[in-house]
């Protein structure tokens, strides 16, 4: 009779068989598309595409969960898997551009595209994203460092907003576009801060300025956010290559050479967090961003930058345990490994219209939002390594101030792989662009149209 000890080998006629299974189909279901198992994946596609012929697509969680992630990961395994490419941020760019697409040329179909937009609309998740990232990455940081961080990182943005304003309206006017329309209507867009806190203020406050209809301003200030945005995903994307080359320019994340990069809290009372702990964190972070909005309605402060604010001062009073911190960290990751490509992808189907991208694309308009964007970096990248910053980080986080809002801070980073600066490209954004608008607007009523 065999033996049925597991110490003894088993036989050769039993051996082919325990090799194909399960250990074949596990290698199987461990080749991913993303975070995606090739086996899930393929399910997916065929459910996604019968519920869609059945007119079942509906903006529920479990719908649009599947939905975003088989077609952020999709746009963004594409985009990685091309040389050359893949090395300046090629995933991102994908995700939030193949979308917008595929909306404008009607090859998604019309009952998942309104789900998507309805849902990434009404459910607001973009804030619950960034509420994680910067809740999770501030936690992490060391409380000396976060502090010299926020204060340092106001000078090369301050810098680099004058120098981009200077050299973008120069080649705008070289270019034969007028130093007026080149400034208001190309540099202006480009640093207000994205599109609901940028675009939008800065048309009406035209409009009121100057008797215009405010949608025809709006059509005029929109291209710019977008293409600009476009333009420092790439050269984030092209600066993380280049640090992967010249390491000693680069903190990978860090900003300045003694900020240890997000990280668990390591001390003797604080334990690997649990999953109530995690799940505590992360509830921190939402009650965080709840009081933001209140904030926001008090002082008319962008409410994630009061969120901000708010959770530096919960580090540097230490109101948050670090057993709390750590769980926080591991928010942070989670939502920075699998809400990313997903997020993008609703942003571009709902917030990238790709004909105002497209039109754009004229050489005097390309030139001039090019300029403006890389003289903003480098700007950033020789001011912040002045003053003992690593100067790649600096010119990313200058880099937000030329994006798309905080979609665009989401795609800059993720294209640098550098989530960790989060709460200091928001700096850039929002406080950023607000006064960048309020300065244009003082401007323009003060030498009219």
């Amino acid at each position: 009779m065999p033996s049925e000890d597991p110490a003894v080998p088993a036989s050769p006629a039993a051996a082919p068989l325990h090799r194909t299974w399960p250990h074949t189909w596990w290698r199987l279901v461990d080749a991913r598309i993303g975070i995606v198992p090739l086996p899930v994946y393929a399910i997916l596609v065929v459910v996604l595409a019968i519920l869609t012929r059945e007119g079942e697509i509906r903006p529920d969680a479990p719908t649009m969960i599947a939905v975003l992630v088989l077609g952020g990961f999709t746009c963004a395994d594409i985009g990685k898997r091309l040389p050359a490419f893949n090395r300046i941020g090629a995933g991102a760019i994908f995700a939030t551009f193949i979308p917008s697409a595929l909306v404008y040329y009607r090859l998604i179909p019309p009952q998942i595209e309104k789900a998507v937009i309805d849902f990434t609309r009404f459910t607001n998740f973009l804030y619950l994203y960034i509420a994680a990232i910067i809740v999770g990455s501030i936690l992490g940081m060391d409380r000396e460092v976060l502090i010299k961080g926020f204060l340092k990182i106001f000078a090369p943005l301050a810098a680099g907003s004058v120098a981009a304003a200077l050299v973008g309206t120069a080649v705008g006017t070289l270019f034969g576009l007028g130093a007026h329309h080149t400034f208001f209507y190309l540099v202006v867009p480009i640093m207000a801060g994205g599109v609901g806190e940028g675009a939008i203020p800065l048309s009406i406050g035209y409009a009121a300025i100057l008797g215009l209809p405010q949608g025809d301003v709006f059509a005029q200030v929109l291209p710019p956010v977008i293409l600009a945005s476009l333009t420092a995903i790439v050269l984030s994307g092209t600066l993380n290559a280049v640090g992967k080359r010249y390491p000693h320019l680069t903190g990978e994340g860090r900003l300045q050479p003694d900020h240890e990069a997000a990280a668990p809290v390591a001390t003797a009372e604080a334990a690997p967090p649990d999953v109530a702990t995690i799940a505590a964190a992360g509830l921190t972070a939402i009650t965080l961003y709840l009081l933001g909005v209140m904030a926001h309605h008090l002082t008319g402060l962008p409410a994630p930058v009061a969120m901000l604010f708010l959770a530096v001062v919960a580090k540097l009073t230490s109101a948050v345990s670090p057993r709390l911190q750590a769980g926080g960290f591991v928010v942070y990751k989670f939502v920075q490994t699998g809400m990313t490509y997903p997020l993008l992808f609703a942003i571009g189907v709902s917030m990238t219209p790709w004909d105002k991208l497209t039109a754009a694309f004229t050489l005097p308009n390309v030139v001039t939002i090019v300029a403006t964007v890389a003289t903003l970096m480098a700007t950033g990248f020789f001011v912040g390594r002045r003053l003992g910053m690593y100067p790649i980080e600096a010119a990313i986080v200058n880099a937000c101030h030329s994006g798309q809002g905080g979609t665009g801070d989401v795609a800059i980073l993720t294209a640098a792989d550098r989530m960790a600066l989060m709460p200091f490209a928001q700096i850039a954004t929002r406080i950023g662009g607000a006064l960048t608008v309020t300065g244009a607007l003082v401007a323009l009523r003060a030498f009219g149209g």
